[in-house]
């Protein structure tokens, strides 16, 4: 099988571009003829033109999500045909993988198949609250609405993450700077410093003795030292893919100071919001709180809401097992309690959503005021040892010239 790219033209006389794989040019040419299409070039890509992703894996951007359910939902809202919006779209999207996944569904579908499950074919593609919504809307004659409402959520949840990220890269940033600036005084200043003070043959004091062995080593024994910092890195990432590592890596970051309160309220958002979202789409509460729980990221969270859909089965209200956990706040699980007595859980957890989606863009400042001066301190008290360890031997040094 080889790769082309391929130049048509539709049976509505417009222009088509894509790719797809065959045998041979000729099993390629066939192939577009049975799609309707009528070729008018099919190439082997070569080193300049090939397509090139930079990306990592398959993974569509929430924002691209949000952007895809929008356009579809305008498209439907006109009156076009689900095969009909699918083919529009696919001319439109730029993302590569989700403009491939929409080619496979419009052949799914036009071979019988219901949106949904032609969705489901692309697990990697469409996430699974995106798949059943569709399916929702499909069985109650709402699609419209369904993409309606997941433009909304893929919005606000592109939103909070993006507000959470942009909080972590300034502190990230000054972490870089003062293991470079470290690393350039410990491999360059420290060493022609060395020299000086030997040859001043005066005796140095401990905090610059340490500081020079340090330098020593890590000149030295800088392979190795490499090596262990890649192996730990390396050895954390496999252990919080292990349940135990999860576990432990979801308690300390609900436990630490300030981060954890932005988790909580970023959960929150996010479950209110999903379940929202689901559940007013006419999804059962339990499949909506067993979809919520796999899109969260912290094992902590999500082990307390598979319990909550355990409880939920039995007949036990949503708002006891969530107030029971002690994981999530008091506003969260109240509006919960308050929509089942009135029997408008979707209103309520919509207005707790609203709620935290403001306390996390607080909270997120809250953290990136924080965490500045509290790098700075770091920073601080790593550079200040070196800059003593130079400074005093230098002073010993100049005394010692002028008794002389």
């Amino acid at each position: 099988m080889a790769s082309f790219n391929y130049v048509a033209v539709t049976a509505a006389g417009k222009q088509k571009k894509g790719s797809l794989d065959a045998t041979n040019e000729e099993a390629a040419r066939a192939a577009l003829k049975a799609e309707g299409l009528i070729p008018i070039s099919v190439t082997i890509p070569g080193a300049l033109n090939r397509e090139i992703s930079i990306s990592i894996g398959k993974k569509v951007k929430a924002r691209d999500l949000s952007i895809f359910c929008k356009q579809f939902q305008s498209i439907l809202h006109a009156g076009v045909t689900v095969i009909q919006a699918l083919d529009m779209m696919t001319d439109q999207t730029e993302n590569k993988h989700l403009r491939k996944a929409m080619e496979d569904v419009k052949l799914l579908v036009e071979k019988g198949e219901n949106l949904a499950d032609a969705m489901r074919s692309h697990d990697d593609i469409f996430p699974t609250i995106l798949v059943n919504m569709v399916e929702a809307g499909e069985a109650s004659g709402s699609l419209e609405t369904s993409f309606m409402r997941m433009s909304t959520h893929f919005e606000k949840s592109a939103k909070t993450s993006g507000m959470i990220r942009q909080a972590m890269i300034y502190p990230c940033v000054l972490l870089v700077v003062i293991i470079a600036v470290v690393a350039l005084m410990l491999i360059k200043i420290i060493p022609g410093f060395e020299e000086t003070f030997e040859g001043a043959g005066t005796e140095l004091p401990a905090i610059t003795q340490i500081v020079m062995s340090i330098s020593r080593a890590l000149i030295h024994w800088w392979p190795v030292v490499l090596g262990v910092v890649v192996a730990l890195v390396f050895a954390i990432r496999m252990g919080v893919k292990t349940e135990t590592g999860a576990i432990l890596l979801g308690r300390f970051t609900l436990r630490f100071p300030v981060v954890g309160d932005l988790v909580i309220k970023s959960a929150s958002a996010q479950l209110a919001r999903t379940l929202s979202t689901l559940m007013a789409s006419g999804i059962p509460v339990v499949n909506a709180i067993e979809i919520v729980a796999k899109i969260m990221s912290n094992r902590i969270v999500q082990k307390v809401l598979e319990e909550t859909k355990k409880d939920v089965e039995r007949g036990i209200p949503l708002s006891q097992p969530i107030e029971a956990s002690g994981v999530f706040p008091p506003l969260l699980y109240n509006m919960a309690h308050i929509g089942e007595e009135t029997g408008n859980m979707e209103e309520m957890l919509e207005h707790a959503a609203d709620f935290y989606e403001e306390e996390v863009e607080e909270a997120t400042k809250a953290v990136t005021a924080i965490m500045e001066p509290a790098i700075i301190v770091v920073m601080a008290a790593v550079v200040v040892p070196i800059m003593l360890a130079i400074m005093m031997p230098m002073m010993s040094i100049y005394s010692a010239a002028e008794n002389a």
